[in-house]
């Protein structure tokens, strides 16, 4: 049975394929997204705007340690669709006991000397004045849980990887259900704050792992892996490394981009300016989930059936998952140009008995944020190019390229943008930013898959 789910990644038709392994991607991104978005809101409600912001400092950091998960998971998972779609099932157990032992190792030693360091990477992260303690708070309850999301987010690769992107998607949804009601729990009801608000994320990462682990130790999965499979093999872990760095080089990128985003709108109008990023940066999770959603669908697609050396397959695999997110993230954009405001209040808390300082932090971001989405979405139409284009080289185990296309858009042009144009547009400069990056990184990145597509899919 699950041969079969992998062998139909080289047979079934790539439209109807790719619906079917994004559908279930997009819902389990989408649920994920909420939790996220709707937590945030939570928090914003029963807590205040200040604790939104709190959290988005220490967002980067708990992601970052969790993202090594992430980039051993699409590393590994890499060879384990090339390994089954070229009948080398050993080469995938071996993987994936190798992932499992290299994740553990990484992110316990990261957790440790996070929370060594704990009172100087909050600040360094944008957690100054009022937004210290609680994000400190948040950050130490968060970390002790970060190990089973890291280990969650690569079993979730693994599992698209064996062609089963259903149980991917339940991996993804129970977690973000649980956290949602212990939300409701440990905030509203208890009244715990910040505290309640961590031991409902750190619960929901620990339900993410429990169903994985249920996973691979049932008849559903198919790889069936022994100890001897847990021993480091130098070859799989260079390989891994090699294309899971391209995933850890893009979410450090990323958290260097909230570092250098939380300093320099702290900068600009102190807490409230960081807490106009922390929804925009909600929204730039949870509104382009069906497009990412598309992507991780893809990937299992692209690897198996160049690992079988079906190139028409590919290349069709690449039109269509274009084709596909392209209109979505149209979609997006359109409902993102009209509904700003709106979207932006979902966030606020409107209680009569509100204090003073938080009535003028909610008007303030009210005020602020609309404006500044419409900007950092305004080219959101052309990014699927991007996002595929770099996801095909990753696919296919072209490290370099892979590295090179991810880290154009945040890393070669984003990071310099904001350093820049700030110092002569104020606000203004740091949100234009998103649309000139989005831009430039798209033309480079259909450049050299165009080059690619000629060349090697012939």
């Amino acid at each position: 049975m699950a041969k079969a789910s992998a062998d139909q990644l080289g047979e079934e038709p790539i439209g109807k394929l790719l619906i079917r392994q994004a559908v279930p991607a997009s819902i389990g991104i989408l649920v994920m997204s909420l939790n996220i978005l709707v937590d945030t809101i939570f928090v914003g409600n029963w807590i205040g705007s200040i604790a939104i912001a709190a959290i988005n400092v220490v967002l980067p950091v708990s992601f970052f340690i969790a993202a090594l998960g992430m980039a051993i998971g699409i590393g590994g998972s890499s060879i384990i669709s090339r390994a089954l779609g070229a009948d080398r099932k050993e080469k995938a157990l071996k993987t994936f006991g190798n992932q499992i032992t290299l994740t553990l190792l990484v992110t316990i030693s990261m957790v440790l000397l996070g929370l060594y360091y704990v009172d100087s990477l909050i600040p360094a992260f944008g957690g100054k004045g009022a937004i210290f303690d609680p994000a400190k708070i948040y950050y130490i309850i968060v970390l002790y849980g970060v190990p089973f999301l890291a280990l969650c987010m690569m079993g979730n690769t693994v599992i698209r990887a064996e062609g089963k992107p259903k149980f991917a998607m339940i991996a993804m949804i129970i977690p973000s259900i649980g956290n949602l009601v212990l939300d409701y729990i440990f905030i509203y009801v208890f009244d715990w704050g910040m505290a309640g608000a961590a031991w409902a994320t750190t619960a929901g990462y620990l339900m993410c792992f429990t169903y994985i682990f249920y996973f691979f130790r049932s008849k559903n999965s198919e790889l069936k892996i022994n100890w001897s499979h847990f021993g480091l093999d130098r070859v799989i872990l260079r390989e891994i490394g090699s294309l899971g760095f391209v995933t850890l080089s893009r979410q450090a990128v990323v958290s260097i981009t909230y570092l250098l985003m939380n300093n320099i709108l702290f900068d600009l109008g102190g807490e409230p300016m960081v807490a106009v990023y922390a929804i925009i940066g909600r929204m730039l999770m949870f509104a382009l989930f069906p497009v990412y959603g598309v992507t991780q669908g893809f990937l299992p697609i692209a690897g198996y059936n160049y690992g079988a050396q079906n190139y028409d397959r590919v290349r069709e695999s690449i039109k269509t998952a274009i084709i596909y997110a392209a209109f979505i993230a149209t979609l997006v954009f359109v409902v993102l140009m009209i509904f700003p405001a709106e979207i932006t209040s979902l966030f606020l808390s409107d209680k009569p008995n509100m204090p003073a300082l938080e009535r003028a932090t909610n008007a303030f971001v009210l005020e602020h944020t609309p404006s500044a989405m419409r900007w950092v979405f305004a080219a959101t139409p052309i990014i699927a190019l991007q996002l595929i284009g770099a996801a095909y080289f990753q696919a296919v185990g072209k490290a370099v390229p892979a590295l090179l296309l991810t880290l154009t858009r945040q890393g070669f042009f984003f990071i310099p943008l904001i350093l820049t144009l700030p110092n002569y547009l104020g606000e203004l400069g740091v949100w234009i930013s998103f649309p000139i990056a989005d831009v430039l990184s798209t033309l480079v990145t259909g450049f050299y898959l165009r080059k690619e597509v000629k060349k090697v899919l012939v």
